[in-house]
This record gives C-alpha cells, structure tokens and sequence, in this order.
C-alpha cells in the first residue's frame, strides 16, 4: 500500500474516517438545519407564523399565514415563466458582480499588503471609499453606467469588493515576519515565498471574504433591483408592496432567501475545495 493510500485510510480527530466526514460535510453544507432540533426549530417557527396570521387584530389582520402563501405561490408563480426569469436574472447578477469583486479584489488585496509603496499609496483613498455603504453608489452608478443592468451589476460588485479586499490584506498582514526572514535566510526565491508562504495563508482570508461577500451581494443587489431593476426577485418583492399584496411581498421573501441560501452552499463548495482539510477537522466542519 502506497504512503498517499495508508494515509488517506487515517482516522480523523474524533475516529471517522475521511470518506465518511467528507460525506458528513456535504450533507452539513446541503441541509438547512444539521439536526433534528434545526427541523423543530423550522416547523415551530411556522406555526407561530400560521397563528400570528390568524389574529385578526395583530398588524391590523394583514399578516399572510403560511397557507396563503403557498396559495398564491401555486396558482400565481409556479409555473409563470416570468417568476422563474426573475430567479435567472438576480442569480446572473449575483454572478458577475461577486466573480468581478474576486477577481479584482483578491489581487489587490495581496498587493496591499506585500507591497509598502502600494499600500502608501492606495490604502488612503480605499480606506476613504470603504466606509461608504453600497446603497450610496446607487444614484451615481444609474448616472454613469449607460444600461440599468450594468448599474445593478456595479453595485453587487461593490458590495463584495471591499470585504473581500479587507480580509485578504489583513491576513497577510497577520503572516509573523519572522515567516519572510527565515525563507529569505534559506535562499527562497520571491515566488517560492508566496506560494510556499502567502498563499496557503491567505487563502482562509478568502474564504472568509467569500462567505461575507455573497451575503452582502444580494443585500445589496435586492436593494439595487427595487429601485432601478425591472425584473428580479428584488423587484417582484418591490411589486408586491406597490400593489398592496402581502403574500407577494411574502413570496419574494422566502425567494430572496433560498436564493442566498443556494449561493452560500455553493460558495461552501468551492471553500471545501479551496481549503479540503476542513472537511477533515472537526472544530471546522463544527462552524459550517
């Protein structure tokens, strides 16, 4: 039996073997709840919602019970093209403006913080722009971009852009330098200490701007899509209040919520794939 077999074969932590913790991953990163407490916890919270709903008295009797919504969902939206267009046209959003925030982003923040003279240099003026919330750049971004779309896709862009800028430089900036002293001491070339040195440390800081950023992204993308959008799960909940119909309201909701969800899952994925000893190490598998 080869090393790299004998050693796949090793237990875990906590005596499970790796195929089966890798399995028990998947199955944490897939389900919403990771127990059964998760599954009451689920059930319990639609029954208070289904009696709030039955009160006539409570918010004025217009709370939609669980019930009227699924109603309006089947016969309005389940098999209306348009509604599952909306899906298409967020998640595409989604896409290009957190694919665009890594793209850039990542680079910068190792720039920012391998380089002294580009952190001098551009840490000021990014230090300037961070605080300003995303939903800031709303006005200027319809004025100057020429399409809607490319406005909306700019402010999903910023909105990732920052956070995952901000966690790469500080995990950089976290590397001990006696790190940098000792390679360099033993003859280790500029690409051997970062790929030897800085990548593999900077790729939980990744990781972590990955998990914040696609939360922001559709923060700020529904946000977007109510006030310049015209399609969209933003925009079908925004209709939904135009027109005085709660259970829209409601459906576009619980839209914009498993739509996260299903982008937060796959951002699990592609971390698990960048980092494949958490699916190993029970402390990690506990946070996910």
């Amino acid at each position: 039996m080869s090393g790299e077999s004998s050693s796949a074969a090793l237990p875990t932590e906590d005596g499970t073997s790796p195929r089966r913790a890798k399995k028990r991953w998947v199955a944490r990163s897939l389900l919403p709840f990771r127990s059964w407490r998760g599954a009451v916890a689920i059930f319990v919270f639609v029954l208070a919602w289904q009696a709030a709903g039955m009160i006539p008295w409570l918010l004025g009797g217009k709370i939609p019970t669980p019930l009227n919504v699924i109603d309006v969902f089947v016969n309005s939206f389940a098999s209306d093209p348009r509604y599952w267009r909306n899906w298409a046209v967020s998640f595409e959003r989604v896409v290009y403006g957190f694919g665009l925030a890594q793209i850039f982003g990542i680079p910068l923040g190792i720039a920012l913080g391998l380089s002294r003279a580009t952190e001098e240099i551009v840490f000021p003026v990014f230090e300037v722009l961070r605080p300003i919330p995303p939903l800031a750049w709303v006005p200027i971004s319809i004025l100057f971009w020429p399409t809607h779309e490319s406005s909306i896709v700019f402010i999903t862009f910023i909105g990732a852009f920052f956070t995952i800028v901000i966690n790469v430089f500080d995990g950089i900036k976290n590397i001990p330098v006696r790190y940098f002293w000792l390679a360099t001491s033993l003859g280790a070339s500029r690409f051997k200490i970062f790929y030897r040195i800085v990548l593999p440390t900077v790729i939980p800081s990744v990781a972590v701007g990955m998990t914040l950023g696609i939360a922001i992204t559709w923060d700020v993308l529904v946000a977007a899509e109510m006030i310049a959008g015209d399609a969209g799960l933003g925009r079908l909940t925004w209709e939904g209040y135009v027109s005085n119909t709660p259970a829209i309201v409601i459906v576009g909701m619980i839209s914009i919520g498993i739509a996260g969800y299903i982008s937060a899952r796959i951002v699990d994925y592609f971390e698990g794939r960048l980092m494949p000893w958490a699916q190993h190490d029970p402390k990690l598998r506990g946070r996910r």
